[in-house]
Parts: C-alpha cells; structure tokens; sequence
C-alpha cells in the first residue's frame, strides 16, 4: 500500500504547543487566556471604515501581484521616514512587496532565499514558525539560544559570528523579540550586518514588533545601518501595531532586484493580498501614527503592572522585557511547561503559552501575552497564585 500521508519533511513539522494548551481550554468557562499574541482591541474605527468603503466602491477583483501601488509608496515612505539616518537611502515602492499576513512574508522571503540544504542560523527562543519554515523546504536549520539571566536576555555576539561560517546561506533575527523581548543593540547589530557583508550571508529581519519597543522611538533595525547593496530582507505585518490580526496583511522589503523574483512566488502562493484589505492598510500606515502610541503606552503600563505582580510570587524569575508584548518568565520546579500550563487551564481557568512551544533551550518558561486591560491582568494573576500555592 502506498502510503496517503504528506511527505516526511512536513510529517515532522513541529505542532503548536501554544494550540495544544488553547484546545484544551476550548469551551471552558470562565478562562482568563493571555496564550494568544494579539492584542485584545478591535481594529480602530477609521481603518475598518477605509476597508467597508472600498468593499461598497466594489474593489473584490485582483490586484498586481506585489501590491497596489497606493500601499506599496505609502510603505516606502513610512520606511524612509523611519529609517532616514540608514544608508539604505530612500526607499521607494521598488523595495516593498505586499503580502497576505507578515507570516506569509516569512515564507515567501524562506522560498526566495533557501533550498535543499542550504543552511541557516535562528536564533532562539522564537515564534516555532520560522524554525519551522525552512524545513519545509528541505534546508538546514542551526538554532543560536539566547542566554538568560535575571538581569535579561543576552546574545553571546563571538559565538554567534563563529556560528556564521562558511557555508551559512541566511540568519534570522526576530527583534523584538517573541517571546522574550529581547531587543538587539547598535553594537551587536553592526557586528553582524559586517560580518554578513563579508560572508555574503543573508540577514532575514522579522521586524514585527519594530515598533513596540520601551526605549526611545522605534526599536534598532538594520534597515537603520544597512546600504543598498547590502543582502538584508526585512519582513513586518500589521497585525500588533495597527491592531489589525485578523486582516492578515504585511509587507517585505528587500533589494528591488529579490523584490522582481517575489513577485513571481507571489503569484504561484497567493496570488495577491485583497485590495479592500490593502485600501485600509494605507489609511493605517498615513494616519495610524497615534493608534501606535496609544498601543505602546498602554502596552507600557501593562507590562510594567504584570512584571511587578509577577515578581512578588516566589518561585518566578524573570527579566523586565525591552520589547514586544510578552512577560517571560521561569517557574522554579517547573520541568515539563506544557504539562504546567495545561493544569493552570484545568486547575484556575488560566490561559498561558508554554516555553517548549519556542525551543528546548525555554522549558521551564512560560510567556504571558500582556495586551490585555490591568483588570484581567490582576484576575489572572490570582489564579496563578492560586495554583502555585498548592503545588
């Protein structure tokens, strides 16, 4: 008999630990659920009014495989605003490629640069997707773990570029980053893109939490220091920015020579993103600009409350994340997270992501998504204590 199953590499994708633990809160009464990174604001009232208006003028057909035009400068613009100070220059719409979901960006720049045992560098704890992608296309995945601490996350930069030998194709840097938050500094940041320059290694950038960063303005990205010529893919969504998860929109910019390529995969994936859902990502990148600061102070507040609840509970460690929307924290005696945040579902109504789902290196961890009302932060804390005391 032959067999009726797909075919090993996808056979032994790894699944979602995150959706396991949901699955088993599914229809649950009374759950307090912070598993999910998504914010729990609707999408504000003027971008969803932009994609009803462009449904009512009829805008249901194709559009062009890289975008329409409209969102493709708009998001030139909005990068070379923010990255003016970079050496990459302007960046027009010759740079942008619109995709449907910042997921869909990673594995269409995954299928441009990556195949059959080509090698490449991610460094971890990270989202299990962009582990997983480039197994799917046969390639060769090495994870770099970050160290930890309760001072936070740190990257060991000599070790990683000995790791960037010969022979590596790609690395992956998610920063901020999910789950930990770790932010990447100018030093490191530099380091790498000479080394990669020298290597004529490719840096693939999941810049999704770009602009939920603590610091001053938006987080350190490469499109800041990178040239023209330089190889550097830079991928973004606008699910947590703009609050706008369920519209599955993002973008790739890229060096407009890999962007003629993209088109084609495009094309043979999705053909296009939906030009009534690209009409309201143009409102939300030219006048979504106090939607970002308003997610980001009350961000801000939410973590700063959750971090200080969590470190009065004996037995948690953790450091105050730079970046993203997550607390990550290590719960002493914890040794199977899964088996964990399954009893806080059953035992308190407590829905929490556990630390195998982003790597072996984070079991014993467990991420808290934080973009949620102080109220229902509280609530959940309580039944964490709950649980922890009769442990």
């Amino acid at each position: 008999m032959f067999s009726l199953a797909a075919r090993p590499a996808v056979q032994q994708l790894r699944s979602s630990k995150i959706r396991e633990v949901a699955n088993a809160g599914m229809g649950k009464k009374d759950l307090v659920a912070f598993w999910f990174g998504e914010p729990d604001e609707v999408t504000p009232e003027f971008i969803r009014q932009a994609g009803i208006d462009a449904l009512t003028r009829g805008e249901t057909f194709y559009t062009e495989n890289l975008g329409i035009p409209e969102l493709r400068n708009a998001i030139g613009n909005y990068l070379s605003r923010m990255h003016r100070g970079g050496g990459t220059g302007q960046i027009t719409s010759d740079n942008i490629a619109i995709t449907s979901s910042g997921m869909s960006a990673l594995m269409l720049t995954t299928q441009s640069l990556l195949g059959p045992g080509d090698r490449i560098v991610i460094i971890t704890p990270v989202w299990p997707n962009l582990v997983e992608i480039p197994k799917i296309l046969g390639a060769e995945t090495v994870t770099f773990p970050l160290q930890f601490s309760g001072k936070g996350w740190t990257l060991d930069l000599e070790r990683l570029l000995a790791t960037l030998g010969p022979g590596t194709r790609a690395v992956c840097i998610n920063s901020p980053n999910n789950p930990t938050g770790w932010t990447i500094d100018d030093e490191t940041r530099g380091a790498i893109l000479e080394h990669c320059r020298r290597h004529g290694i490719w840096i693939v950038s999941d810049d999704a939490y770009q602009r939920l960063y603590y610091g001053n303005g938006a987080a350190p990205s490469f499109l800041d220091v990178a040239e023209a010529g330089d190889r550097v893919v830079s991928t973004n969504t606008f699910s947590k920015s703009w609050l706008m998860t369920g519209w599955r929109l993002g973008w790739i910019m890229a060096p407009k020579e890999l962007i003629a390529n993209l088109g084609t995969l495009l094309e043979y994936n999705t053909s296009c993103a939906p030009r009534f859902v690209q009409r309201a990502g143009i409102v939300a990148i030219e006048q979504g600009e106090p939607v970002v600061a308003r997610t980001l102070a009350r961000l801000h507040r939410a973590r700063d409350f959750l971090t200080e609840k969590l470190r009065e509970i004996p037995g948690i460690e953790l450091a105050l994340p730079p970046g993203a929307m997550y607390a990550f924290f290590r719960v002493h005696g914890v040794r199977d997270s899964l088996a964990f945040c399954k009893k806080l579902v059953a035992e308190a109504g407590l829905g929490l992501a556990p630390g195998i789902a982003f790597g072996p290196e984070s079991e014993g961890f467990v991420r808290w998504c934080f973009a949620a009302s102080e109220e229902r932060i509280a609530q959940g804390i309580e039944r964490l204590k709950k649980v922890l005391v009769h442990r």
